[in-house]
């Protein structure tokens, strides 16, 4: 409540003011010492910190997973306290209409890393990402004189998350229907003084301070720093193995105590009737189709936003220590997620999905040059911020890329200005093609549209939202606007030949289940038995086996 006074008051420049702010915030949070030593790297799944000199920029880049990108701004941030979020805002720019590029951890970073859409470098779910040798945005930076450094949390190449993961994305067009994951729960650890729950992330956190505080304050090259954290991700149950299936809200009560319950939204669900067939799927398979009270769904949401209040105060241990090192006012802060959390509405849990909770991230940029309390309403996307980087660090882009440097927004300049690449489009791209969804998925965003394609275009209904008079997307105006679907749809056949991909995706899934089918031998039958799937399975055995034989045997 305190610190509305700063952020409503007079503008100043980013400097001292924002210094004795950022002193009076630490001053009034009652964590110990420790919760101000970790906060570099919680700037959200993609944060970039810029030292600015007559020499090239500093760069630095924390990066997050699962933080619902509404939460940055009203009415959203009135559910929990984000002191260093409203930091941001107050000294940078936010930008109201962020999106992921597919919703899903890998996929979603091989797009920001790249800067090109999933279906150029055919990430198609968390365990296919980019090659290993690819050459990202910070591999430019490092060649052209960069000091480059990693923390945490990466995931954007191929080869990573479990097998249950990968056979169930690879399976999604099998003709069986089986819950892929335990029922979501909440979880209450620790007491009132209990601040470093995620301890993996804390770690990283302190690393990424430690590096800021004895190295990076002594270079004389421009630096990189990119720090990579799991939360506000829900937490894998702690009994939980490959064979097991279930996410945890954990929390203690100290972040709990940042929430407020009472602005806390209960999602309306449509009936099982009146829901789309692809979120029937993800629904069931996510296992969200049973009975929720309105408290168990309440506990839920505020849990994952206590999560996200220990988020942000990662993201402050991170500007505490460009701070107290004299970078603060030299350095671009970039905030962002790889996707959102749906945290039950449309009567799910996770990513997957096109609804405004999966897709929507947050994308905040504070620091020299960048306009101070700027709320941008352009829709962009993470393919973004490869070219904001090369051009932060005066980089020529030689390649093609899917995104476009975000600085002439940020620096407020002239919309007619001419560009290099030509003008920004006013439409953003997602897809996806991973498990939990038994359909390639592809959205474009525009305007006050959004507009959600299928598969082939024919085989499953399109969906269509106006953001304007339904902002939590419960009806489809699809079928009473068909002009307006055929428009759309013909700018994203302009952008991506979508069912040709879908089918690519479809071959590709089937290739690859023989492969590793053929790998287990006579394993095989136990072995995918025993997958996150196990108490539907285990049922009907034969059944289930059947089912994929089938799926195999059919032509495209």
């Amino acid at each position: 409540m305190l610190l509305s006074r700063f952020y409503f008051g007079e503008r100043k420049s980013l400097g001292f003011c924002a210094s004795s702010e950022l002193s009076f915030l630490l001053n009034q949070t009652k964590a110990p010492w420790y919760y101000f030593q970790g906060l570099s790297h919680l700037i959200t799944s993609h944060s970039l910190l810029r030292n600015q000199h007559l020499e090239p920029s500093h760069l630095s880049m924390p990066s997050l997973t699962a933080w619902d990108g509404r939460l940055t701004f009203y009415p959203g941030n009135q559910t929990v306290d984000l002191p260093f979020i409203n930091f941001m805002k107050r000294y940078g720019t936010v930008f109201l209409n962020a999106y992921t590029n597919s919703p899903i951890c890998c996929p979603s970073r091989a797009a920001m890393w790249s800067g090109l859409f999933t279906h150029l470098t055919e990430s198609w779910n968390n365990f296919k990402g980019l090659d290993p040798g690819y050459v990202t945005w910070m591999d430019l930076m490092e060649k052209h004189g960069y000091r480059t450094q990693k923390f945490g949390k990466l995931d954007y190449t191929s080869g990573h998350h479990s097998v249950s993961n990968r056979v169930e994305a690879w399976t999604r067009d099998v003709d069986f229907l089986l819950r892929q994951e335990g029922r979501p729960m909440v979880k209450l650890t620790g007491d009132k003084t209990h601040v470093r729950v995620m301890e993996a992330d804390w770690r990283n956190t302190d690393k990424a301070v430690d590096w800021i505080k004895e190295e990076a304050i002594n270079l004389t090259q421009p630096f990189v720093l990119y720090l990579g954290l799991n939360l506000p991700h829900p937490y894998p149950s702690p009994y939980a193995g490959e064979n097991f299936g279930s996410s945890t809200f954990l929390t203690s009560p100290y972040w709990l105590e940042k929430v407020t319950y009472e602005a806390i939204k209960i999602p309306k669900w449509s009936s099982f009737s009146e829901m789309h067939p692809v979120d029937y799927y993800s629904s069931y398979t996510k296992n969200c189709t049973g009975e929720f009270t309105k408290q168990e769904v309440r506990n839920i949401r505020a849990f994952y936003y206590a999560m996200c209040a220990e988020t942000d105060a990662m993201l402050g241990e991170v500007i505490s220590a460009l701070r107290d090192t004299g970078l603060l006012k030299k350095t671009i802060i970039i905030f962002t997620s790889d996707h959102g959390e749906l945290a039950m509405e449309h009567r799910q849990f996770y990513k997957m999905s096109m609804y405004e909770g999966s897709s929507h991230v947050p994308l905040l940029v504070m620091g020299p040059g960048i306009k101070e309390q700027q709320q941008v309403p352009n829709v962009v996307s993470l393919v973004d911020i490869y070219p904001t980087m090369l051009d932060i660090a005066k980089i020529p882009v030689t390649q093609n890329l899917s995104g476009h440097s975000l600085m002439p927004l940020l620096c407020g300049r002239a919309e007619n200005e001419v560009l290099p690449r030509g003008p920004r489009p006013s439409w953003v791209l997602s897809e996806f093609h991973g498990c939990n969804v038994n359909s390639s998925t592809y959205m474009l965003r525009t305007g006050k549209w959004k507009y959600i394609a299928y598969s082939d275009g024919r085989s499953v209904l399109p969906q269509l939202f106006d953001l304007s008079d339904d902002p939590d997307e419960l009806t489809n105006v699809a079928i009473k606007f068909p002009v307006i679907v055929h428009s759309l749809d013909k700018i994203l056949r302009s952008i991506v030949d979508y069912p040709k991909v879908s089918s690519s995706v479809q071959e590709y899934n089937k290739r690859q289940f023989m492969i590793w089918k053929q790998s287990l031998g006579q394993n095989y039958s136990n072995v995918i038995a025993n997958l996150r799937w196990h108490q539907d399975w285990l049922k009907e055995p034969k059944k289930y086996e059947n089912a994929i034989d089938k799926w195999l045997s059919q032509s495209e």
